[in-house]
């Protein structure tokens, strides 16, 4: 039994590697995380593979790098599904191996297949990539429809009353506001972008009409998502299961429910974190009620590093004072710099997994071919290209992950890391994101960093290590022409 545990993924929406208690935060917090990093194993090399949310989660699901598919970009509200039908996922494998397999909360990898109708059956959903439950917003809580989607339908939605939802900026829904507008409507100024229709006193992305009696409350969010997530382990504790649960904090708008406002003294970006490290707490006492501690494994991490001001007044830089979100990290999201995606990361199987911390290199990426060496379920050769067995790695059982692997900033700028060393490509573009304040990684001259010695990224030695530096080019290069990375 203790090889087919249930597994649960915990996974945090913009949350950075020095963010909560045991990574060094101190201002913040996380007394739930920092117990479970206490009782598990804690990542210090630890990656999504992207330094945004779409793109990270496609190969958290998929084992593949996400610039193999052109459409894993940050995507709109209403996009279709970019996971092909009959793609081998995480939940699809451990179908095979006889889990239950449920989503719940942040999903934002498309819906249905273009030009969708929210009124109906929405056809290609989680149900159709693997899950047998899924509960979930279907992009961002910054993106309409500001709507919960509950297996093929949106929840709470009155036929009389029908979603209209566009994203061309040139079609707003004419005599509805908009944050651009009408700001005196809003509870929330926007900073950049998020300008369009208001819902519950803030402005999203998109425009949305109709739909009222289904709109979600932002400050019941967390309590939504959670109670699903215990819901569905208490319905099947009695067969081995899958749970995907995505939190939606800290991503903007940052709307905390009313018990977390103003604990932690940074402004809503804080408080949310606060209420994410309840939400963890929450489920890990569910386990333990159900008896399940020993029999579970629960994985903790987040889909790409921190950003401050994306697109709210929100306060988040102002106050931010000493506390430092990448922890000592360069950059954050958006970033080519390992502060976009080396990322806080804490697995804890009381009774198989001992306590400690562990510098092993693994990906995201990694858990569809662990997981299925784990569950015995063997993967066709065109499965996971890009996912690596490192159970042990993952386990504690060995201090050794991969030896290289691949990670991207935006529009598919990828870096390659062998050992401790990370290479970056020469890139146009600006040296910042002027909108959040984010170094991108952009460099007319390549870059290579010992993270050995120079975790922050600040001592480039392409020219003293120029042989080195043209292999790690020449080998990402090889990476990118070829179709799979997987051994």
């Amino acid at each position: 039994m203790k090889r087919r545990p249930n597994i649960i993924i915990i996974y945090a929406d913009d949350l950075g590697f020095g963010d909560i208690g045991c990574y060094g935060a101190s201002r913040i917090p996380t007394p739930n995380l920092d117990l479970m990093a206490a009782e598990g194993l804690r990542f210090h090399d630890a990656y999504a593979t992207a330094a945004t949310c779409t793109p990270s989660r496609f190969s958290l699901l998929t084992g593949s790098y996400p610039w193999r598919n052109p459409h894993a970009h940050i995507l709109a509200g209403d996009a279709p599904l970019i996971i092909e039908s009959g793609t081998v996922t995480l939940p699809s494998m451990l179908k095979q191996a006889g889990y239950a397999t449920g989503v719940v909360g942040k999903w934002h990898l498309g819906l249905g297949q273009g030009d969708l109708d929210w009124n109906g059956e929405i056809p290609s959903v989680p149900l159709d990539v693997g899950f047998d439950s899924s509960f979930i917003m279907a992009a961002t809580n910054d993106r309409v429809p500001c709507v919960y989607v509950d297996g093929r339908g949106v929840v709470g939605l009155d036929p009389e009353d029908p979603i209209e939802v566009t994203y061309d900026s040139s079609k707003p829904f004419p005599g509805l506001p908009t944050g651009r507008d009408n700001p005196e409507l809003l509870r929330m100024m926007y900073s950049h972008g998020h300008d369009m229709t208001i819902v519950n006193g803030v402005s999203r992305i998109g425009y949305m009409r109709g739909g009222r009696s289904a709109l979600w409350d932002d400050e019941e969010m967390a309590d939504v998502f959670v109670g699903k997530a215990t819901e569905y382990m208490a319905e099947h504790q009695h067969q081995p299961f899958f749970l995907y649960y995505a939190l939606h904090q800290p991503h903007v708008p940052r709307i905390p429910s009313a018990r977390f406002a103003g604990v932690t003294g940074l402004g809503p970006r804080g408080d949310v974190i606060a209420e994410l490290d309840w939400c963890v707490g929450q489920l890990l006492d569910a386990v333990k009620e159900l008896g399940l501690d020993e029999t579970t494994m629960v994985i903790f991490s987040s889909d790409n590093g921190p950003v401050l001001d994306d697109g709210y007044v929100d306060q988040a830089v102002e106050l931010c004072g000493d506390h430092r979100p990448a922890g000592p990290l360069r950059g954050g999201k958006y970033s080519m710099f390992d502060g976009g995606t080396r990322v806080p990361t804490i697995l804890r199987w009381p009774g198989t997994v001992a306590p400690g911390e562990t510098t092993a290199l693994v990906s995201h990426a990694d858990f569809l071919a662990s997981f299925a060496g784990l569950v015995g379920v063997p993967l066709q050769e065109d499965a996971a290209p890009d996912s690596c067995d490192v159970m042990d790695a993952l386990l504690g059982e060995s201090a050794s992950g991969r030896s290289e692997h691949v990670v991207e900033g935006t529009q598919a700028r990828t870096v390659l890391r062998q050992g401790h060393w990370t290479y970056i490509p020469p890139h146009d573009g600006p040296a910042v994101v002027v909108d959040t304040g984010t170094e991108t990684g952009n460099s007319p001259e390549p870059q290579l960093y010992d993270l050995s010695l120079d975790i922050g990224q600040i001592t480039n030695q392409a020219v003293a290590e120029h042989e080195r530096s043209a292999a790690m080019a020449t080998r990402l290069a090889e990476i990118r022409r070829g179709s799979s990375t997987r051994r």
